[in-house]
């Protein structure tokens, strides 16, 4: 068993510090940076055996673990774990060391606290809903599947046998205490059922309840009360509200409602920001340890209180509630700590709706988690709420322009990191969801900016570009569309016909102002300058998608179309440029689906070059088809040699790899392949012969890949949790030291060599 003493030990001293330990020893090489949250948080989890310990699956790949109550968090390596958002980890009622999950679908087991895990049982179907397991008695567990069925286990996971009852979307299960739980309950979305032998037979248990559309379930019991709770689909019916809350105090056989005073009863839409007329009652959240304690998650029918989303607690099973979540700073009742978001705009930007996961500590009723793009905790029953996502760098008062520390909760998208070329200490990511951040302290805290501040468009910053002579001045690319060129974009899940556009900074990124003249309102993928060019009166060109590469003689005030040659008029999807030292112009087109489940096409697809400074464009790779290029990076002394980074084209191709061309693109080679999906290949800055090979989009394994030789032999980076890698950066005082970009991970800081 795993010596608990050494974690309470990195409560202590704090998640930096103990790394700083670790990495001094050679244990542990790799740390995240940047600004933590971003992207979507879900079915979270909280330990009964220590309150302590909890657990967050996000939408990009990667699930966290937390030892400090939600403080700081750690990425579990993908080695080990790889997230499923649809179903709930099962933290062991006593032994804290053993936590049950689910790896894409997997069921998989720790018994060292999440540091490793392992496959286990017999069960084939992919998981769903949650892991449960009996307190009364750990070896007896249940599990929901994505075909609707329920499963279960006698020998604590090893096999399992389907239940003849219960079908539907697993939405939760209890274990009746006050009979050592031999009797089950199973909710889904189609109904609930109560077992009263263990599992082997069922009995639907919805008497009193108006329909069987349900939303949320929960039960607490101990060896005196049972207290079951449910949520259905609120609704007015002959002008009667109807839905919401239920309770039941007979193990099912009747439900009564649970609307008690204090709820939202309102029944029209107070304003324009109110998510529905009527509110939406989702999770649903009780304990064993306190059964009449219950809380319930609601849509918004107004943005003020009381028409607000929020969490309603009840300590006498529904019969009156009261409002405990309060985020908008600007509410009487604020009462969530604020965050880099709240601080720098004075607002919240959650929309109304319920958050996407919730969870409670079975041991403690004051103990609750909620998840959207952040992460809010309690331990003091909604009192307070704190940040998991992020929190004030010590020193600093949250404020517009303030600093923040990352809590290792990384769960976004980073397309470039950059440290400024006049002061070191400067750095810059360029993010997907939350546009942009800054640092003044070489990594250590992030600044975001604020909307005095922020661009027109600011979901995404694809790339800086700065100027040569005047430090603090630099250009960036910015667009409401993310994720261009990978697979949401390409495969059309995502709209990309949103707006985009250069804005210049003149305060290392301070503020933004945009230049726009001649540019369509179309993403702006990529922004280069020419270092050659007359001091205030730049060359620049920017990669705009679906319309071509655009051209500024003076400093980015106007706009020209250069596309001669370039693309297809069906394509021009432009995503990457770049310009050499030696004054040749390239530019990447990436791939389009034309429609839903449709080959891709090969028009426009490709590589160009341009050697008269954009005034006409020649395909580099005329002599090797790509489908589906993502990214390429030219050799900085020869602009022969060029690497692209393509991904197989769709099922059963296996085309794609890393390429490279020797010979300005006369000849191909493919020098790479370790997953259908390459992202890009990079040149060590001063290692003749080092390429670095980046894998993204369901890589099974490691994501980053190094080879010595020039492409002959690769090795993996084992150490680096994350999988989904795009882009590679040095450090231009430490060669030894680089920066990792990834498609759900922020970035990482690690060796350059494995």
């Amino acid at each position: 068993m795993k010596d608990r003493t050494f974690f309470s030990f990195v409560n202590c001293l704090g998640f930096l510090t103990v790394f700083m330990m670790l990495a001094d020893n050679g244990l542990g090489q790799w740390e995240p940076v940047g600004l933590s949250g971003g992207g979507g948080m879900f079915s979270p989890s909280i330990s009964p055996a220590d309150p302590n310990l909890m657990m967050i699956n996000c939408d990009m790949s990667a699930a966290y673990l937390s030892e400090d109550g939600g403080h700081h968090w750690r990425m579990i390596h993908q080695a080990q774990l790889r997230t499923d958002t649809q179903c709930r980890p099962g933290f062991h009622p006593s032994d804290a060391n053993v936590i049950y999950a689910s790896s894409q679908g997997r069921l998989k087991i720790s018994r060292d606290c999440g540091q490793t895990f392992t496959s286990i049982g017999d069960l084939r179907e992919s998981l769903s809903g949650e892991i449960a397991i009996n307190p009364s008695d750990p070896g007896v567990m249940l599990v929901g599947t994505r075909n609707g069925r329920c499963f279960l286990s006698r020998d604590g996971g090893v096999k399992w046998t389907a239940c003849d009852g219960p079908q539907g979307r697993v939405i939760g299960f209890h274990f009746d205490r006050t009979n050592k739980g031999r009797t089950v309950f199973a909710a889904t979305d189609k109904n609930i059922w109560r077992s009263d032998d263990g599992g082997r037979t069922w009995a639907e248990k919805s008497d009193g309840l108006p329909w069987k559309e349900i939303k949320g379930f929960s039960g607490g019991s101990n060896s005196v009360d049972i207290m079951l709770y449910c949520t259905v689909t609120s609704k007015l019916e002959n002008g009667v509200l109807q839905g919401g809350v239920y309770r039941s105090r007979d193990r099912g056989q009747s439900w009564q409602p649970a609307m008690g005073r204090g709820i939202n009863l309102y029944t029209t839409k107070l304003d324009r920001w109110s998510y529905s007329p009527i509110a939406q009652y989702r999770h649903v959240l009780t304990t064993d340890a306190g059964p009449l304690t219950v809380y319930v998650t609601n849509t918004s029918t107004g943005f003020h209180p009381p028409h607000h989303e929020t969490v309603y607690r009840s300590d006498d099973g529904g019969q009156t509630w009261r409002a405990t979540f309060f985020q908008d700073p600007r509410f009487t009742q604020y009462n969530v700590a604020p965050n880099y978001v709240t601080t720098s705009a004075g607002q919240s930007y959650k929309g109304g709706d319920t958050p996407f996961g919730a969870a409670i500590c079975n041991s403690d009723p004051n103990r609750l988690i909620l998840v959207w793009s952040q992460s809010y905790i309690t331990h003091n029953g909604g009192g307070t709420w704190f940040n998991g996502d992020t929190y004030p760098a010590p020193g600093h008062q949250p404020k517009p322009g303030s600093a923040w520390a990352c809590t290792g909760l990384v769960v976004t998208t980073t397309w470039n990191y950059y440290i400024d070329p006049f002061e070191s200490n400067r750095h810059y990511i360029a993010y997907t969801d939350i546009g942009f951040a800054r640092s003044v302290d070489s990594g250590k805290t992030w600044i975001w900016w604020d909307k005095n501040t922020w661009t027109p468009w600011r979901n995404t910053c694809y790339e800086i570009a700065f100027d040569p002579d005047v430090p603090g001045k630099m250009w960036g690319a910015f667009s409401d569309v993310h994720d261009i060129p990978n697979d949401n974009i390409i495969s059309e899940r995502h709209g990309h016909n949103g707006p985009g556009g250069v804005c210049i900074s003149h305060d290392f990124g301070a503020s933004w102002k945009p230049e726009t003249q001649g540019l369509p309102l179309r993403p702006v993928t990529s922004i280069v300058l020419d270092p050659h060019s007359p001091k205030n009166a730049r060359t620049l060109y920017a990669g705009v998608f679906m319309e071509g590469v655009y051209k500024s003689t003076d400093d980015g005030k106007t706009w020209t179309l250069k596309k001669n040659g370039l693309g297809h008029p069906q394509n021009m999807r432009v995503y990457r440029v770049i310009l050499h030292e030696d004054g040749t112009l390239f530019t990447l087109i990436c791939a389009k689906r034309p429609g839903r489940g449709k080959p891709l096409m090969s028009e426009g697809v490709g590589l160009y070059r341009s050697r008269n400074d954009a005034e006409t464009w020649e395909k580099v790779n005329v002599s090797q088809l790509f489908l589906y290029p993502k990214d390429f990076t030219v050799h900085p002394e020869n602009s022969n040699m060029i690497l692209v980074g393509v991904c197989d084209a769709g099922r059963g191709d296996q085309s794609g790899g890393l390429y490279r061309t020797q010979d300005a693109g006369r000849t191909w080679q493919r020098i790479g392949r370790q997953a259908r999906q390459t992202f890009g290949g990079y040149f060590h800055p001063k290692r003749d012969g080092w390429i670095y090979m980046t894998l993204t989009e369901g890589a099974s394994g490691a994501g980053l890949w190094l080879s010595q030789d020039n492409g002959q032999t690769w090795q993996a980076f084992e150490g680096l949790p994350f999988s989904n890698i795009q882009r590679v950066t040095f450090d231009p005082s430490d060669d030894r030291v680089m920066y990792i970009t990834t498609f759900g991970g922020s970035v990482w800081r690690g060796p350059a060599a494995p």
